[in-house]
């Protein structure tokens, strides 16, 4: 049975956010990427494969080395989901700004 996976499942991990990270600049070997990390080799090759396999980066074969590459475009269904909610913490914010306010104008009335 194939485990289908989706961009969420593969940003839940810190280690696969820390990959995209590294790979927001510059496209970088998979040893390249695994010299970052106080982990295995193959756990991290275990990450990429999850993050290749959600289409968060696609692999370059040249010779013998494999480079990683992130697709910002798949990082739009984040961006998309984040958006929603974007606009209701504002709305929580100006409000809760709106009550800071009131209560500081209230003390230097009352002092």
């Amino acid at each position: 049975m194939i485990m289908r996976r989706d961009v969420f499942q593969a940003i839940a991990d810190p280690i696969r956010r820390d990959i995209i990270d590294l790979l927001v600049d510059d496209r970088l070997t998979v040893n390249a990427i695994a010299e970052k990390f106080e982990i295995s080799r193959p756990a991290i090759s275990k990450h990429i494969k999850i993050l290749n396999e959600c289409d968060l980066i696609v692999i370059h074969q040249h010779g013998r080395e494999r480079f990683c590459q992130i697709k910002p475009e798949s990082l739009f269904e984040i961006a998309d989901w984040v958006g929603k909610y974007r606009k209701l913490w504002d709305e929580k914010l100006d409000s809760f700004e709106d009550y800071l306010n009131k209560l500081q104008s209230k003390n230097i009335k009352d002092q």
